[in-house]
């Protein structure tokens, strides 16, 4: 799952403007790239390349048919105990088919042909995250001269901010089904009509980005195209959703259900944002194995990450070795580097025990006194 909007909320950069890289003794001493580690990266994985879309098509149709099931099970079970445990259920079923659209950025879509379409249809939509709003977003996180800059729409050095600014970031998820139903319902049509409107939707309301300096560009081509349907869908979606509630169609006690679930699976996949990266840079353009270390692994024997970082995202530091990876090779490339390589490589530096202690070690980095406080 992306990161939710949180560009509404301009976060506190203690001594971390990312758009001024600093040098001071809290910087992370620039790393020079591990050539054996990225070698061996490409040579042992190279077999696990091509994706398999009976899995890809297996893995959605379960989590859907589980997710919507159990949210139907939530607004209509009379035992508040029943219904709770349904709609956690759908929480997490929803969040991992929701995480796919990670999949869709990075998988050459004729590789499972229809899954984008099919996605969006039944995810994106719905819950008004289509696809757009990643595509064209996510690839400049993984870009080499982006990553951890002000130019990276999915950066923050939340590690060197004050402490209040890591529930904040959490806390701006809440909001975002409400926001996501407003920028659809509200302005886009708006925007069909106004082009001032249109160009405030285009650049600031139409990324899951978490960078508040983020201004995304117009769309071209083949994106320009995927943007009018699903922007569309996700319009005409949100405006019947409305206007049922409002007429009585659909009971207010069921839409409220739903948009607190939409609220959960994106806190979910804020606190899975929150330790998915160390996020230590200040700004400056950061070497391949440099990134890595950034990021985190949580390989097995923890077996929660199944939960909360699922679609191989328990794997983000190897995913950015390899982006090109499809989510299912990621445990096996895993098996295959940590076997290969010794204990003095960089690699096992970025595997982590599980979400408490990843926690507890931003909380903290922010806690730590600075030069300039």
């Amino acid at each position: 799952m992306p990161k939710p909007m949180t560009s509404i909320v301009s976060l506190d950069r203690r001594n971390a403007d990312i758009s001024t890289p600093r040098t001071n003794a809290a910087q992370r001493e620039r790393i020079a790239d591990d050539m054996a580690m990225l070698r061996a990266a490409v040579e042992l994985t190279r077999d696990l390349n091509p994706p398999k879309p009976i899995v890809y098509w297996t893995d959605l149709g379960l989590s859907v048919a589980i997710g919507y099931g159990a949210l139907a099970a939530a607004i209509l079970l009379a035992s508040p105990a029943w219904a709770i445990l349904a709609g956690i259920v759908s929480v997490l079923a929803l969040y991992r088919a929701g995480s796919f659209i990670h999949e869709l950025t990075h998988i050459k879509h004729s590789a499972v042909p229809g899954f984008r379409f099919v996605w969006n249809a039944v995810i994106g939509i719905p819950l008004m995250v289509p696809s757009f709003m990643y595509e064209g977003v996510h690839t400049l996180h993984h870009a080499r001269t982006r990553y951890g800059t002000a130019e990276d729409p999915e950066y923050l050095p939340l590690a060197l901010m004050k402490p209040w600014s890591l529930p904040l970031f959490i806390a701006a998820s809440l909001i975002a089904p409400v926001l996501l139903l407003f920028r659809f319902a509200v302005l886009s049509p708006l925007a069909a009509i106004s082009p001032r409107v249109r160009g405030l939707v285009i650049t600031r309301m139409s990324a899951l980005s978490i960078n508040p300096a983020f201004a995304r560009r117009a769309p071209e081509g083949d994106l320009l195209r995927q943007w009018r349907w699903q922007a569309a869908g996700a319009s005409i979606f949100a405006i019947v959703l409305l206007g049922s509630v409002a007429t009585g169609l659909v009971p207010l006690r069921g839409f409220i259900i739903f948009m607190v679930i939409a609220a959960a699976v994106a806190v979910l996949n804020q606190v899975r944002t929150l330790v998915a990266h160390l996020w230590e840079n200040e700004g400056e353009a950061m070497t391949v194995t440099a990134q890595y270390l950034d990021s985190v692994n949580v390989p097995p024997p923890a077996m929660l990450p199944m939960l909360w970082a699922p679609v191989g995202l328990r794997y983000h530091a190897l995913h950015h070795l390899l982006p090109s990876l499809p989510y299912h090779a990621l445990a096996e490339a895993h098996r295959r580097l940590a076997a290969a390589l010794d204990e003095t490589s960089p690699y096992h530096r970025a595997n982590y025990p599980g979400l408490p202690g990843l926690v507890r070690k931003i909380v903290v980095s922010t806690m730590r006194p600075r030069a300039a406080d």
